[in-house]
């Protein structure tokens, strides 16, 4: 079954000589519950596509799209109003640092809380019940106590599963994740992957990852879309990363340090002749 069905989605921000540069040019893309990985250098349009299926492009950012539909709504037809009512409640995002994305002067479980006030009637002893069981959820152990702390307070790990608590709270159909392990070491790194593949699995959720990290994208994901230059380049089946044919996918492949490292150096990417194979490709 397909919850989201994206074609020839555009983003563009206007260039300060005039005229506008698109970020994001002709995506497109089905979903259904599964988890899909979108990978790319910094600036291939990655975040840009996470931010336009939510809303979040604001003026003078332009989003356009053939199709873009989430479980039958049509996102291109919707007010500010109506995203307000889908976003945390049928659709979340979890961004990639929590410093930048908690208030650091609100509890933490307040902040959880703030979701089921705005799209729920429940009580305030509700509330805080359902707050517990998403900190559960994302196994935080004792999380009345964490809920009364403030982000300060909390490690950078602890800081991102308490992001994935809200937006699991309200157990949405789909959870963009953008970057969501950048900023945690390796072992902390691979807990919250786990949590959300977890969450995904028993919730019968949607999930998009995003990152630059192909070889965690190709662990975590069954299908993965390798982005350039706001375009989809190659979709990759679950364990075929080795099987990749598109020059800028094998690219970062060969990128990749390994740990029998017998290269003097790493090779980089030729973005012209990367360019012109994109040139060649366009119909």
């Amino acid at each position: 079954m397909t919850l989201l069905s994206v074609q020839d989605l555009r983003v563009s921000f206007p260039r300060p000589s005039g005229g506008r540069v698109e970020v994001v040019r002709g995506l497109s893309f089905d979903l259904g519950r599964e988890r899909l990985g979108i990978v790319g250098e910094s600036g291939s349009g990655k975040s840009m596509t996470g931010r336009a299926l939510m809303g979040l492009i604001a003026p003078p950012g332009r989003v356009t799209a053939q199709r873009m539909q989430f479980d039958g709504i049509d996102l291109t037809t919707l007010s500010e109003k109506d995203y307000r009512a889908l976003r945390g409640a049928r659709m979340s995002m979890v961004l990639q640092d929590p410093k930048f994305s908690l208030n650091p002067v609100i509890r933490i479980g307040d902040q959880i809380a703030e979701a089921l006030e705005f799209h729920t009637s429940l009580s305030a002893a509700a509330r805080r019940a359902k707050v517990r069981d998403a900190l559960e959820a994302v196994r935080i152990d004792d999380p009345d106590r964490v809920a009364r702390l403030f982000p300060h307070e909390v490690s950078g790990g602890m800081g991102q599963r308490v992001m994935i608590a809200m937006m699991v709270v309200l157990e949405p159909d789909l959870m963009i994740a953008d970057e969501p392990t950048s900023a945690l070491d390796v072992s902390v790194r691979e807990q919250v992957l786990s949590i959300m593949d977890d969450l995904v699995r028993r919730r019968g959720m949607g999930l998009m990852l995003i990152s630059h990290d192909l070889n965690m994208v190709a662990r975590w994901c069954d299908r993965i879309l390798v982005m350039f230059n706001g375009e989809v380049v190659e979709e990759i089946g679950p364990g075929a990363l080795h099987a990749a044919t598109h020059p800028y996918t094998r690219g970062l492949i060969a990128s990749l340090p390994r740990l029998d490292e017998d290269r003097s150096e790493l090779p980089v990417l030729d973005r012209a002749a990367l360019a012109r194979v994109g040139q060649e490709a366009r119909p």
